[in-house]
């Protein structure tokens, strides 16, 4: 390709454009539409004035470069062929360079002009400004030309010459033709038969009746900036239902239809039932008019329920920065299972039958001769299928990339909780339960049970995605209540625990009260109290009093985090009142024991007493049976 640095001399086109022409007063009364149009117009002239001018530059340049070519280009002589060639091949070699050369010098039809503006209407205006830019696009149709002319002379030679196959001809080889296309015969005229089908086409173009002008117009001011559904309004709402949505656009849908069938289609009819409509159609050409009719009406509702379904796509486009509408959904916990509310496929089909639900729409018109005629066939209005099947792939795969976001967070929850429902921790707190475990061991999981519950109660309610406004609140109630409930279950049995730990303290120190109250009867019992206070006293009171400690400990967590019932509340606070009320019963005890010691010595005394009496009034008696023991005396004893 050649540069812009060549070797012509730049030259200058301003002398050569036309004066710029001002526009004149009359335009001042004009529209500012019409200002802009008549301004596109002298705008679209300026320019193919400049690529006429372009042209002219590049052919005179062009005739220029080949005269000086065909001057200073010597003729080529004939190379000599071995001496050992016969004469009957050397003179065929002779007669095809000859008859090459005679080809190469006949005249070439040059490239239209017709052609060269063609292309630089192709060009870009902006690319073309500049002085470099233009004399750069003269040397581009120089070469253009030159390019065009060797190519032609070229075919001539390989469509007029047949190369002999002789030595002394191998760089004369050139270019094999293009191929005929295959399957095609144009042995036959065409003329005839093309000038018919014009002729017939011509006779049959009812689009250029005026009827199908105004019918044109009715069309275009009726839909040209219409649509069935006002989507803009969907992204300036709150997040909607999708079940809403379907609802919304069915009512426009209907609404739409009404609507165009009492403007629109009235106004078609009324076009129709006019003496004027059918002017210059002929009898014979009456169903070829009224089809020409149907498709016109046919293309025009098309039209509409295209441009209504390619806007409800675009409404999904990632690129958008509007964003798609958001859509309510739920993350719930139903029988134990976290699910979508509704499920990712319900939305996707909800989202997809408004596509159809629009393609529906528009499907009862009549065509304007059946109704004139009283038949009952409805004009050809549906969804184009392709368009359908665009618009379905298209939402399909956007609606899935936009739930991405939901799916990565749904799946966050299965990994972190799911375990909480799916029966693992169900398991896990049985088989804890069957085993042995520590109070210290049990609290440890209920406080990961609670922990896992204030986590989860702490994630946010509602999470938004580019298409979903999720909310979580369901299944965060669900998995909390959960985890609670395994912490319940592990808690009862703590609690159960320490109810029964409390009842039998208590009734150990009722055991000690009872037999430190009771009142020996004999010397062997008060000796077997008095042991077994001692005992209490030094073994058993402070084994009580560590387990009273320990359950004061064990209650310092449950008050925290249980409820007692009123009889828990009052055994809790018999319990730890006992070290206090011991100390008197022991008190109590003490002074029982020394009035039985004195109320024993005091029977000892007396019984000593009596029984020195008894021993007193014995020796007497065995005095006296001494003086008995006289057998002189028997008689008077």
């Amino acid at each position: 390709m050649l540069q812009s640095d060549g070797a012509h001399p730049r030259k200058t086109l301003r002398p050569l454009l036309p004066p710029t022409v001002l526009p004149s007063s009359s335009t001042s009364d004009m529209s500012p539409s019409q200002n802009k149009l008549l301004s596109y117009r002298r705008c679209k002239e300026q320019q193919k004035r400049l690529n006429q001018l372009l042209i002219g530059r590049a052919l005179k340049a062009y005739h220029v470069s080949m005269e000086e070519k065909l001057n200073r280009k010597p003729v080529p002589p004939i190379p000599e062929l071995p001496s050992t060639m016969n004469s009957e091949l050397k003179q065929q070699r002779e007669n095809y360079l000859f008859l090459k050369k005679c080809v190469l010098r006949n005249p070439i039809t040059p490239i239209q002009q017709l052609w060269l503006m063609s292309m630089l209407t192709l060009v870009p205006q902006s690319v073309m400004e500049g002085k470099d830019r233009k004399l750069l696009v003269e040397k581009l149709l120089v070469e253009i030309m030159e390019d065009y002319e060797k190519s032609m002379r070229r075919f001539v030679v390989r469509s007029i010459l047949i190369k002999p196959d002789i030595k002394g001809l191998e760089d004369e080889e050139e270019a094999p033709l293009p191929s005929l296309p295959v399957g095609l015969d144009f042995s036959s005229a065409w003329h005839k038969s093309f000038t018919r089908a014009k002729s017939k086409i011509l006779s049959k173009l009812h689009i250029l009746h005026p009827t199908m002008k105004s019918l044109l117009d009715f069309g275009y001011a009726a839909f040209f900036d219409f649509l069935l559904v006002n989507f803009s309004s969907l992204r300036l709402k709150e997040p909607i239902d999708y079940e809403s949505l379907k609802t919304d656009v069915s009512l426009s849908c209907s609404k739409a239809d009404k609507k165009i069938l009492m403007t629109w289609y009235q106004r078609v009819i009324d076009l129709f039932t006019q003496n004027e409509a059918l002017n210059s159609v002929k009898l014979d050409q009456l169903d070829s008019f009224y089809n020409c009719v149907d498709v016109l009406m046919s293309n025009q509702v098309k039209d509409l329920l295209t441009r209504t379904v390619e806007a409800y796509v675009k409404l999904f486009d990632p690129e958008d920065r509007n964003g798609p509408p958001l859509f309510k959904m739920e993350l719930t916990l139903d029988d134990q299972k976290i699910e979508f509310y509704p499920s990712l496929q319900d939305l996707e089909e909800g989202i997809l039958f408004i596509a159809n639900c629009i393609g529906q729409t528009l499907q009862n018109f009549q065509t304007v001769r059946s109704w004139l005629t009283g038949d009952t066939t409805a004009l050809d209005s549906e969804l184009p299928k392709h368009v359908l099947e665009w618009a379905t792939t298209t939402l399909k795969k956007r609606i899935r990339g936009n739930l991405e976001g939901p799916k990565k967070y749904f799946e966050k929850y299965v990994e972190k909780y799911g375990w909480l429902v799916d029966g693992t921790a169900q398991a896990r707190v049985e088989r804890f339960v069957a085993e042995e475990h520590s109070f210290d061991e049990y609290t440890a999981l209920i406080d990961e049970f609670f922990t896992h519950k204030k986590e989860i109660l702490s994630l946010p309610e509602v999470a938004y995605f580019p298409m979903v406004c999720l909310n979580s609140e369901d299944l965060k109630q669900g998995l909390a209540s959960s985890a609670n409930v395994f912490a319940k279950v592990l808690m009862d049995r703590i609690v159960a625990n320490y109810r029964e730990e409390n009842e039998k303290i208590c009734r150990e120190f009722e055991a000690i009260k009872e037999r430190a109250l009771k009142v020996p009867e004999t010397a062997e019992e008060m000796v077997e109290t008095v042991a077994y206070m001692k005992k209490v006293k030094e073994k058993d009171i402070k084994d009580l009093l560590l387990r009273i400690k320990k359950c004061s400990q064990q209650l310092l967590y449950f008050l925290d985090n249980f409820v007692f019932d009123p009889e828990d509340i009052a055994l809790n606070a018999t319990v730890q009142l006992w070290p206090k009320r011991i100390g008197p019963i022991f008190d109590e005890h003490d002074d029982l024991i020394e009035k039985s010691k004195f109320k024993g010595e005091q029977e000892l005394m007396q019984k000593h007493e009596k029984l020195m009496m008894d021993l007193e009034k014995l020796t007497c008696s065995e005095a006296e049976f001494k003086e008995y023991s006289e057998l002189d005396r028997m008689q008077q004893v």
